[in-house]
C-alpha cells in the first residue's frame, strides 16, 4: 500500500465528509455488534474447555422412553453405582462421579451455617478433572475419607492468611462431618457449570438406598477415553449392558433398553445441551445471537458496498486521468482495494471503541460479564479488516477501473453505473431491509412471548408467597419440623404455612409411576406424584374444579400410617383428566384407579406450574400426609399477609434462632419463577439491541443512497418542474422510488422470520400465535422509517428553483 493510496483516501474522505461519516460509521456499528455478540458466543461455547484434555472427558446420560411418561427425556444423571457395574463388565473403565455441587452443602463455623458449593467425588477426581492446585498433592488429596479439597476463596474466607493445609472444616451435606484440608485448588473460572468450592471423598455409606437401583438418578458419572473412536466404541456396547444389568426396568418379555438408554456426551457440549423434557436449548439462543452478529455485520458491509458503488461515479474523471497518465487496470484495482481496506480498518478501530464503550451497557442488559480480550480481538479484527475490506471493495474497484477514459472525459457528467448499477443498488437495499424487517419481526415476537409467559396464569396465586427451601436440608432434624412450622405460623405477617416435596421454582424432586386403569390392559399411563401436607392447596390459592380438598376428617386421605394396598384417596390436576380417561372434573370424582394400589379420586384442581414454561405440564396426582415430617423433601411454602419481602426478614430471624446450623435459603415465589424466564429475557434484550442497530445501519445506507440519487436527478427534477410538476409530485416520485425496494424486501423478510420464529416458539408449551400483525407491523415500521429517512432529501430537492436545477452540474 503506497503513499499515493493513503493520500487519495485522505482527499476522498475530506472532500466528502458526510459520505465518509455514513460509510465508516455504519461499518463501525456493524463491527461493534459483531464483536459483542461474537464475545457472547465465544463465552457460551468455551465452557469446560479450559480444563486440560477436556475433549477426552464424557458425561454419561440417561434417556427415558417410557410410554406416556412425564419424565421422558435425556438427563446428565445416572444411578450412583453405575460406574461400579461398568468396571465389572468392561476392563479399563476410567471415570469419576460428582454428587452435589451448587450450594449442596454448608460449612458450620461460629455457630452459624454458610451455604457452599460442596460435592462428594471419587478419590480419582483430579485425574479426570485436573483442576490446578496451589497446595497439596492431587494423587493423595482425596485418598482418605476424612480429607477435603477447597478452592482459594473458601481458604481465604475461613483461614485468612493461615496455611489451610491440615486445618479442619465442619461440613454438612447428608450429615455433619469434620474434614481435614488436604489440598487447595484455584477458583474455577466463570465459563464452567462445575459449581465446586469444597470436595470431599464419596464413599458407599454416603449413597442412597437406590445406589444400585436401575431407574434412579442420583449423581453425575464422567468417563475418560483417549480418542473419540474409543468413546464411540464403548457407547456402542451400552445397549447390551443395559439389557444385561437393568432387568428391573422392564416387565417380563421386554428389553430394559426399550425403557432406558445410556449415552455419552462430550463434556464441552454439556452446557448447551437441553436436559430432560425441557424443549429449551441454550444452543439455539447462542446460534441465533451469533447469526444476529454476522447478519448485522453483513448489513453493514452491504451498506458500504452500496454507498461505495453509488459514489463511484463521482471519481470517474480521476480514474480517466490516471488511465491517460499510464495507470493500468490492475494498478487502479489495487489502489481502490487498498482504500477499501484502509476504510474498513478505520471502521474496525471505531467499532472496537464502540464495543468497549457499549460493553457495560450490554452486560447490564443481558446479565453478562463479558470483557474484551485484546490478545484475541486484535488479531481477529486484523483478519476481519482484510476479509471485509476485500469483499466490500472488490466490486467498486472493478467498477471504477472499467470506466473508459475517452468517454468519461468527453462526457458532461460522470457515469453512474447505468441501469445495471441502479438495479444492483436496489438489490442491496432489498437485502439490507429484508434482514432488518426480519429482525424487527423477531424482536416483536420475542418480546410478546416473554411478556405472555410472565403474565400467564400459573394455576396458583404466586403473589405474597415465600418458598423456604431450607427445611429440605438433610441437616434439619425431622422431629424439629413440626415446631418450626408452628413458630412460622405464629409470626404476625404469616397467614398460612404448608410443606410439600414440590414448590414454586421446583424442588429437584421428581417422581412418577404407572396408574393401571380398570378394564384397560397394561400397566396404565404414567403420572407424576407429589406429596403434600395440610392446607397445601389453600396456602397456594389453587382453584378447586370438582370434589374436595384433603382433610384429616377423612381416614383414607392420610398416608402417614395407612396400608396403601387397602386403598387411599388422591387429588388429581386438570391435565390428568384426559390421561386417566375422564371427560370432565365431575366425572372423575369418586372413581377408583390404580390396580393393586387402589386410588380413589376425591378432588380435581387446576394445573399448577412450578417449573419452566418450556416444559409440558405433566398429569399429576397428589398424596396427603397429615404429619409433614413424613415427607422426604420437605419444602415449606408460606403465605404472607402483605409484602413477602418484609415478612422474609422475620422468617430469617426465626430460622437463625431455631436452626442456626442450617443456612437460610428462601425466596419469594415470583423470584424463583423469574429464574426460569431470565435466559429468554436476556436473549430478547440482546436480540433487540442487535436488531435495532441493524435497522439503524440500514437507514444510514438508505439516507446516503437517497442523497446521492437526489443529487444526480437535480436536472431531471428541474425539467419536471418546468413542465408543470408540483413539489408534491416530486416528493412522491423520489419517496416512491425508495419505498419499492423496501416493499420487495418483505418477500425476503417474511418467510425468514416466519420459519425462525416458528422454530423458537415450538420450545414453549404455551406459545403465542404467529399473528399477521407482527409481520404487518414490522413492514409498517420499515416503511415509516424509510419514508422519514428519505423525506428530508426529497423535500429539499422538490423546493429547488427550476432555473438553478437546470444549471446544476
Amino acid at each position: 500500500m503506497n503513499r499515493f493510496t493513503l493520500l487519495s483516501l485522505y482527499r476522498s474522505l475530506v472532500r466528502h465528509k458526510l459520505y465518509a461519516a455514513l460509510n465508516i460509521g455504519g461499518l463501525a456499528v456493524g463491527i461493534a455488534v459483531f464483536l459483542i455478540l461474537g464475545l457472547y458466543v465465544r463465552f457460551e461455547t468455551s465452557f469446560e474447555k479450559w480444563l486440560p484434555d477436556s475433549d477426552k472427558t464424557y458425561v454419561v446420560q440417561t434417556t427415558w422412553t417410557l410410554a406416556n411418561s412425564p419424565i421422558n427425556g435425556t438427563f446428565a444423571w445416572t444411578m450412583g453405582g453405575l460406574i461400579d457395574q461398568m468396571r465389572e463388565d468392561f476392563s479399563g473403565v476410567v471415570g469419576t462421579r460428582i454428587n452435589g455441587g451448587g450450594n449442596a452443602g454448608s460449612i458450620l463455623a461460629d455457630g452459624r451455617a454458610t451455604p457452599v458449593d460442596a460435592a462428594q467425588v471419587d478419590s480419582n477426581f483430579f485425574r479426570i478433572f485436573p483442576l490446578p492446585l496451589v497446595a497439596g498433592d492431587a494423587a493423595t488429596a482425596l485418598a482418605q475419607p476424612g480429607n477435603a479439597a477447597i478452592d482459594e476463596q473458601t481458604a481465604r474466607a475461613y483461614f485468612g492468611n493461615r496455611d489451610p493445609i491440615g486445618q479442619t472444616l465442619v461440613l454438612s451435606m447428608d450429615k455433619v462431618r469434620t474434614y481435614r484440608v488436604a489440598a487447595v485448588f484455584r477458583d474455577l473460572p466463570k465459563n464452567t457449570d462445575l459449581k465446586l468450592s469444597v470436595l470431599v471423598p464419596l464413599t458407599r455409606e454416603m449413597g442412597t438406598e437406590n445406589w444400585y437401583h436401575w431407574g434412579s438418578t442420583n449423581l453425575q458419572t464422567y468417563l475418560r477415553f483417549d480418542t473419540p473412536a474409543s468413546a464411540r466404541a464403548f457407547e456402542g456396547k451400552l445397549t447390551a449392558f443395559v439389557d444385561r444389568r437393568g432387568k428391573e426396568l422392564a416387565d417380563v418379555g421386554e428389553k430394559p433398553s426399550s425403557v432406558q438408554q445410556l449415552s455419552l456426551l462430550p463434556l464441552a457440549d454439556l452446557h448447551l445441551e437441553p436436559q430432560g423434557n425441557d424443549s429449551s436449548s441454550a444452543k439455539t439462543t447462542v446460534v441465533t445471537l451469533g447469526l444476529v452478529g454476522v447478519l448485522t455485520l453483513l448489513i453493514a458491509v452491504v451498506n458500504y458496498i452500496n454507498l461505495a458503488t453509488a459514489r463511484a461515479g463521482l471519481r470517474a474523471r480521476e480514474v480517466a486521468m490516471r488511465k491517460v497518465l499510464g495507470a493500468d487496470r490492475g494498478t487502479l484495482i489495487r489502489q481502490f482495494l487498498g482504500e477499501a481496506v484502509l476504510t474498513v480498518a478505520i471502521a474496525a478501530l471505531g467499532g472496537l471503541i464502540l464495543a468497549e464503550l457499549g460493553l457495560p451497557l450490554v452486560n447490564a442488559a443481558g446479565g453478562l460479564s463479558l470483557t474484551l480480550p485484546y490478545e484475541v480481538v486484535v488479531p481477529a479484527l486484523v483478519m476481519l479488516t482484510a476479509v471485509v475490506g476485500v469483499l466490500a471493495g472488490v466490486y467498486p474497484a472493478i467498477l471504477l477501473s472499467r470506466f473508459p477514459a475517452a468517454a468519461v472525459l468527453a462526457s458532461a457528467r460522470s457515469p453512474g453505473g447505468g441501469r445495471a448499477g441502479t438495479r444492483i443498488r436496489e438489490l442491496l437495499v432489498i437485502a439490507q431491509f429484508g434482514l432488518a424487517i426480519a429482525f424487527m419481526i423477531g424482536t416483536a415476537v420475542l418480546v410478546a412471548q416473554t411478556r405472555h409467559v410472565r403474565a400467564t396464569d400459573v394455576g396458583f396465586q404466586r403473589e405474597s408467597l415465600i418458598v423456604l427451601q431450607s427445611t429440605a436440608d438433610s441437616a434439619v432434624p425431622k422431629d424439629r419440623l413440626p415446631s418450626i412450622l408452628t413458630a412460622l405460623r405464629a409470626l404476625p405477617q404469616v397467614k398460612d404455612v404448608t410443606v410439600s416435596n414440590a414448590a414454586a421454582g421446583g424442588s429437584g424432586d421428581y417422581n412418577s409411576d404407572n396408574v393401571p386403569l380398570p378394564g384397560v390392559a397394561g400397566p396404565g399411563p404414567s403420572l407424576k406424584w407429589e406429596l403434600v401436607s395440610p392446607r397445601f392447596f389453600e396456602t397456594h390459592g389453587t382453584r378447586l374444579l370438582a370434589g374436595r380438598w384433603f382433610g384429616d376428617a377423612y381416614g383414607k386421605d392420610d398416608l402417614s400410617s395407612l396400608d396403601q394396598s387397602k386403598g387411599f384417596n388422591i387429588v388429581i390436576n386438570r391435565r390428568a383428566l384426559s390421561t386417566l380417561g375422564f371427560a370432565s372434573p365431575e366425572a372423575a370424582i369418586g372413581k377408583t384407579v390404580g390396580g393393586d394400589r387402589p386410588r380413589t379420586i376425591v378432588g380435581v384442581v387446576e394445573d399448577m406450574r412450578f417449573d419452566t414454561p418450556r416444559k409440558a405440564l405433566p398429569p399429576t396426582y397428589y398424596l396427603y400426609y397429615r404429619l409433614p415430617e413424613k415427607i422426604g423433601t420437605s419444602v415449606t411454602t408460606i403465605r404472607t399477609t402483605g409484602d413477602p419481602r418484609t415478612a422474609m426478614k422475620s422468617v430469617e430471624a426465626l430460622w437463625q434462632r431455631m436452626v442456626p446450623q442450617v443456612p437460610f435459603n428462601a425466596k419469594t415465589a415470583d423470584e424463583r419463577l423469574a429464574d426460569f424466564y431470565e435466559a429468554d429475557d436476556r436473549a430478547t434484550r440482546l436480540f433487540g439491541i442487535g436488531a435495532g442497530l441493524a435497522v439503524l445501519i440500514g437507514c444510514v445506507g438508505l439516507w446516503g443512497l437517497a442523497s446521492f440519487n437526489t443529487q444526480r436527478r437535480v436536472k431531471e427534477i428541474g425539467i419536471r418542474k418546468t413542465l408543470g410538476a408540483s413539489s408534491l409530485d416530486i416528493v412522491k416520485l423520489l419517496v416512491g422510488q425508495f419505498l419499492r425496494p423496501v416493499l420487495i424486501a418483505n418477500l425476503v423478510a417474511w418467510p425468514l422470520a416466519f420459519f425462525a420464529m416458528r422454530t423458537w416458539l415450538a420450545g414453549f408449551e404455551d406459545a403465542i400465535p404467529l399473528s399477521p400483525l407482527f409481520f404487518a407491523g414490522a413492514t409498517a415500521v420499515a416503511l415509516l422509517v424509510a419514508v422519514l429517512t428519505v423525506l428530508g432529501q426529497s423535500l429539499r430537492a422538490s423546493r429547488a428553483a427550476p432555473a438553478w436545477a437546470l444549471r446544476h452540474d
